[in-house]
């Protein structure tokens, strides 16, 4: 997770955990002035009060966004079901917003902080529709991206050229992910995160996608021409964070793709990157010629890690000729102490690789990582 996702997350569950307090201790200031009970004074209030009904709606609808955020609850949910979820914060906003106005002393009393707040409110929802709607429209509408051609990798792994008008306009950079609607028939509304597998070049991009189950696999029936739309670039798993020396990416399984773009764009020496690629079995392995590029043109070291899981504390796979995870590292890369590390599998694959790189000498802020948790 990087800065702005740290600070997201400590933002959102500070302000849920304030609005509780505010719940709770109005009713109770309440409950003690009238001398009432707790929930016969909380019922009042609700039942009583105008705007109240729709702030309980809001309150419960937050409360499902953060629940929903918790990351075991999030391993449970398919990405699209957890992205629905999360938008309903919007609704939630809104349907607190009467309360303020027809019941909060602030708004009643006094006109310079009805100004002041309705300023702050129209400001949040000017964001809201240029950022999360117009930017994606106008970029959509731009770029005119559609699909080009979808093509095998392995069992169950697809990727998908993508074609466009000047998209090396776009700020969109290998590591990064979008999110992509197919305009292919019903179920387009959602949005799939995928991350670029090759670095985007003036008029085509390509993604690569698993079959997870979660309406991923309908992107191997994709057909040319399909328009597409796209909103993002998000992530930080980019190349601005090397320092120009050595690199060793770990990837497993699908987490192979972002890596892989990041190791055709980043300008190492030969020998000078490391690729350690884990898979359950041979045939999931993925982009094998590709690789063999790599190697035979940049001098890329790629190390195939394949087999099941040892445990669900280790990134090797079973019978790693009974080296510690450390110890496979150091042994793989035998530089990773003063490379630049990039990460990305499934989060508590990700865990494991992270702790043992940490423990193999790499301090924390050369440590890079993307996580999927679906």
């Amino acid at each position: 997770m990087g800065r702005r996702g740290r600070w997201h997350r400590l933002v959102g569950f500070a302000s849920f955990h304030l609005l509780l307090a505010h719940v709770t201790l109005t009713t109770l200031g309440y409950a003690g002035t009238a001398r009432e009970g707790v929930v016969a004074q909380f019922w009042l209030l609700v039942s009583g009060y105008p705007g109240m009904l729709l702030a309980t709606a809001a309150l419960a609808l937050l409360t499902l966004v953060v629940v929903t955020s918790i990351r075991a609850a999030r391993r449970r949910l398919r990405y699209e079901s957890w992205h629905l979820l999360h938008l309903y914060a919007y609704l939630g906003v809104g349907l607190a917003l009467p309360h303020q106005l027809w019941t909060g002393i602030d708004f009643v009393s006094s006109p310079a902080a009805r100004a002041y707040w309705w300023t702050v409110y129209l400001l949040a929802l000017g964001s809201v529709l240029a950022f999360r709607l117009g930017l994606p429209a106008w970029r959509s509408l731009r770029h005119r991206v559609e699909v080009a051609a979808v093509v095998p990798e392995a069992p169950g792994v697809t990727s998908v050229w993508l074609r466009g008008r000047h998209l090396h306009r776009l700020p969109a950079r290998a590591g990064q992910f979008f999110l992509w609607r197919f305009l292919d028939g019903p179920g387009w509304s959602r949005a799939h995160p995928y991350s670029l597998s090759a670095p985007p070049s003036e008029d085509l991009m390509r993604i690569t996608v698993k079959d997870l189950g979660d309406g991923s696999a309908r992107v191997a029936a994709l057909r040319p021409g399909t328009r597409v739309l796209i909103e993002g670039p998000y992530g930080r798993l980019t190349g601005e964070h090397w320092r120009g020396g050595g690199v060793t990416m770990l990837a497993c399984g699908v987490g192979i793709t972002p890596l892989l773009a990041l190791l055709w764009e980043l300008p190492y020496a030969p020998g000078r990157a490391v690729l350690l690629y884990r898979a359950r079995t041979p045939q999931e392995l993925a982009f094998r010629a590709e690789l063999d590029r790599l190697a035979a043109e940049r001098g890329v070291v790629v190390h195939h890690l394949v087999g099941p899981r040892a445990d669900r504390s280790s990134w090797l796979p079973r019978h790693a000729a009974g080296l510690t995870d450390v110890e496979a590292l150091r042994r793989l890369s035998p530089d990773i102490a003063g490379h630049d590390v990039f990460l990305c599998g499934p989060d508590g694959w990700v865990d494991a690789a992270q702790a043992a790189t940490r423990a193999a000498g790499v301090p924390d802020e050369h440590i890079h990582h993307e996580r999927f948790a679906w």
